[in-house]
């Protein structure tokens, strides 16, 4: 697989990032959004199993290709998962041209400082050699600040950082995530926190060092525009946060310098108990209206 190709696919692809990542934490919340409840499934092994057959299903979807679909954000479990008798991240990138990231993160610590950082990753040198050869290109680690708090704000973005550059030493591209609760009172004011931050440790990065950043939608229009510009940045990305896939592309409309990396949004609509064909024809608009909202 090509690092170079992929880069440039990130780089300057017309599309969005589909974040298929979800965890044992929110994976019941989307199967039963997708019309498998927790009595259709006896263990954990196969909760895994009902959203590794609802990941196949979009992944094999017509329009789940790289002419709208740039990358694609998958769950460390899925690294051992096959499609078609291929891993995963290899069936991704060689048959649909979609570019592998990988959910590092392990979940949240409680609340502190207005912010929840990243629980400890133990075992990432490990995790990260064994994803490189199968072609995944970056990874995604998830962070949340709740409330406008300067010290809580500079801790996350720094805990942010110091993953980031572990992944960036393994020769892997971090989507640093430090996502501002959409519901929070003080939302605008932490995004003004948050800029700053980013902007203070993107400038500690080295020649060469490259990250992607996955924000809210900012409250302010446009207001990562300079982050989207810095030399280290090769891409800012948005993540969807609870709004509906209307309310997230329009919100994205006004960002020039963002494109989609939805979940929740993506997904809307879809069930299990659709047809082949009317679940293509659902995917089909989410990924049309996240797509047109992107470029």
């Amino acid at each position: 697989m090509s690092n170079q190709a992929q880069r440039e696919q990130m780089t300057k692809g017309a599309g969005f990032i589909a974040a298929l990542d979800q965890s044992g934490g929110s994976t019941p919340k989307a199967l039963a959004l997708y019309g498998v409840d927790a009595a259709q499934y006896g263990s954990e092994e196969e909760m895994f199993d009902e959203i590794q057959r609802m990941r196949a299903r979009i992944i094999l979807a017509d329009d789940f290709t790289s002419e709208k679909v740039i990358g694609a954000i998958l769950f460390e479990r899925t690294l051992g998962e096959e499609i078609d008798g291929r891993k995963v991240a290899e069936y991704m990138w060689s048959e649909r041209g979609v570019v592998p990231f990988l959910k590092i993160d392990k979940g949240l610590e409680d609340q502190a400082n207005g912010v929840q950082m990243m629980k400890p990753i133990p075992g990432l040198a490990d995790t990260l050699a064994k994803a490189a050869p199968l072609g995944v290109f970056g990874t995604k680690e998830r962070s949340v600040i709740h409330e406008a708090d300067a010290d809580g704000i500079a801790a996350i973005v720094a805990q942010q950082f110091e993953v980031g550059r572990t992944v960036l030493e393994a020769g892997m591209v971090p989507i640093i995530e430090p996502e501002v609760n959409i519901h929070s009172e003080t939302k605008a004011e932490a995004e003004d926190i948050l800029k700053a931050e980013l902007l203070k440790n993107l400038d500690t990065l080295g020649e060469g060092q490259e990250v992607m950043l996955k924000l809210t939608l900012p409250s302010k229009s446009n207001l990562y525009a300079e982050v989207a510009a810095h030399p280290r940045v090769l891409r800012v990305v948005a993540l969807s946060g609870g709004y509906s896939t209307d309310e997230a592309c329009t919100l994205l409309d006004q960002n020039d310098n963002m494109i989609a990396s939805f979940s929740r949004a993506l997904a809307e609509g879809l069930s299990k108990q659709m047809s082949d064909a009317e679940f293509n024809a659902a995917l089909g608009s989410n990924i049309d209206k996240i797509y047109r909202a992107s470029v």
